[in-house]
């Protein structure tokens, strides 16, 4: 086994999902492919996946929720703490940017002795880290 390739994100609607991936995030959509019955089959990552760190291509396939149980887990998939860590080569650049495009960041911009980091909210709530490893951090 060499990487993960997908990580399944429970959403409440697959357009919502993808425009806030592509659009707040500079995600790739990477594939949708329709699966008959309402269902689709919907792949985005970051657009240099195998960039920083080198690891993998890494990528979240979006799934709605289709029943209570997942409804009940949508923006709540790692019980309230960050669950998600986006990384970057340009801190600055990607926070400036995810603030312009109305991404919710719940602190200040932190420098830690492993990178520059602030957590912010997808469109549902689930938390994330933006980091730069502070082998990549200039600061």
């Amino acid at each position: 086994m060499s990487s993960i390739a997908l990580v399944t994100l429970v959403v409440r609607d697959y357009d919502e999902a993808v425009a806030f991936y592509t659009d707040a995030l500079g995600f790739e959509l990477v594939e949708d492919t329709d699966r008959g019955g309402g269902r689709r089959w919907v792949v985005v990552r970051p657009p240099h996946a195998a960039g920083v760190g080198g690891i993998g291509n890494a990528g979240l396939l979006l799934a709605r929720a289709k029943n209570e149980a997942e409804e009940a887990a949508v923006g709540n998939q790692a019980g309230g703490r960050v669950g998600f860590f986006l990384h970057t080569e340009d801190f600055t650049r990607d926070h400036a940017r995810m603030t312009a495009a109305g991404v919710t960041f719940l602190e200040e911009p932190r420098h830690e002795p492993y990178g520059s980091v602030a957590v912010f909210e997808d469109l549902y709530g689930n938390r994330w880290d933006l980091l730069q490893p502070a082998d990549d951090d200039p600061v």
